[in-house]
């Protein structure tokens, strides 16, 4: 039997969207078969939960973006925050484990480090795009980042630090769970129609805003070409409730927590800009990306942003592989035109879809980015008890 000091009696893990919950979940999962008691507890979304990890505050309450929008939540956020921020002081863990979402965990990153607990970070924020102050902040408050894109580790390590590249977790995790025959047979799907996906966003705030000029553009789009439209919710959105009121049942087929396969099996994708481009990416399936704000946002990001393109997809690419459609340029009129591009226009599909495997090519590795990242985690924490 392994000796209580090889690990840690209970770790706090903390994710804040959909993607990051996928990430943490896993990590928690690989983590686990050397780490048989530990007891993990923290913010957790539906599948850290699924994983074990005892929920102190749901991950979704916490969804937020926009630089304007998010004042409006302080409030609400802030009880949360300070509840995980007691419960650690309370239960003392031996590890912090932070995913992605920085404005509020790098918060709880400095309030860690003044407990005297190491923090690792997995997904590494894009100051190397934006906002190069939180530099300074995860010098300071960081014991470790993990980071899924080759080009940062370099830029914070020339920083000070401490920075591992592990890869993509998507690039091993992503897949159809079902055959094209089955998906289309399950959800009564024509199989002689094409499919376009719709992923307006993992967020209720960002998802409201994208609909209207979507729904508009799948309108334009029924006019030239008969397809079907399908709509890809994360798990636990609550989809149901959310678009009874904003989507024709009849328009719109609606489904929960099967986006890869949504995707999948779709001949287009109308993707806001975040993971799912990335997903997209992996799977090969061309996309029109698109994101919107709100218009003080919008301004204040501009002055902030130092990157030439908006998508993740066209960054890691470093060329306009995907249109992007960002602020007044997401009309229903400019999606329906440049999915209709997609559409009909093979050579511009295909040179797409050879973008797209490059940038899967990228993405790739030859060890689990999970494995790997599960473990530098046993490894810094074996030397942390090394070093008392």
């Amino acid at each position: 039997m392994k000796s209580a000091k090889t690990y840690p009696s209970k770790v706090f893990v903390s994710a804040g969207e959909s993607s990051g919950d996928l990430y943490a979940s896993a990590l928690v999962g690989a983590l686990r078969k050397d780490w048989p008691a530990t007891h993990w507890f923290g913010c957790a979304g539906p599948r850290m939960q699924e994983a074990g990890v005892d929920c102190l505050v749901d991950a979704r309450s916490l969804s937020v973006v926009g630089l304007v929008e998010v004042a409006h939540h302080l409030p609400r956020i802030y009880v949360k925050f300070r509840k995980l921020v007691n419960a650690i002081e309370r239960e003392k863990p031996g590890l912090v484990i932070l995913t992605d979402s920085p404005d509020f965990h790098l918060r709880i990153a400095a309030k860690v480090r003044k407990m005297g607990i190491p923090v690792i970070y997995l997904v590494a924020p894009q100051a190397w795009a934006w906002r190069q102050g939180r530099v300074k902040q995860m010098r300071r408050n960081i014991s470790h980042l993990l980071c899924l894109f080759p080009f940062e580790e370099a830029f914070f390590r020339d920083r000070g630090v401490p920075t591992s590249y592990i890869g993509h977790p998507l690039a091993r995790m992503i897949g159809a769970r079902k055959s094209k025959e089955e998906f289309f047979r399950t959800h009564g799907l024509p199989v002689d129609r094409p499919m376009v996906a719709l992923c307006p966003g993992s967020r209720k705030g960002e998802v409201a805003r994208h609909l209207p000029p979507v729904l508009d553009a799948v309108n334009r789009l029924r006019r030239e070409v008969d397809a079907s439209f399908v709509l890809a919710a994360p798990l636990g959105f609550g989809a149901r409730n959310f678009f009874r009121e904003r989507i024709s049942a009849s328009s719109i087929q609606i489904i929960e927590g099967e986006t890869w396969d949504v995707l999948s099996h779709a001949d287009l994708a109308l993707t806001a800009s975040g993971t799912v481009t990335m997903e997209a990416a992996l799977l090969g399936i061309p996309m029109v990306t698109y994101y919107k704000v709100t218009r003080l946002s919008w301004l204040l990001g501009r002055l902030l942003v130092r990157v030439p393109h908006y998508s993740m997809v066209n960054l890691i690419a470093q060329r306009r592989l995907a249109p992007e459609l960002m602020q007044n340029e997401m009309t229903g009129e400019r999606l329906a035109r440049e999915a209709m591009i997609l559409l009909n226009e093979g050579k511009e599909r295909d040179a797409m879809r050879r973008g797209l495997t490059e940038v899967a090519a990228m993405l790739s590795s030859d060890v689990d980015p999970i494995e790997r990242a599960a473990g530098i985690v046993r490894e810094f924490f074996h030397e942390h008890i090394r070093q008392g």
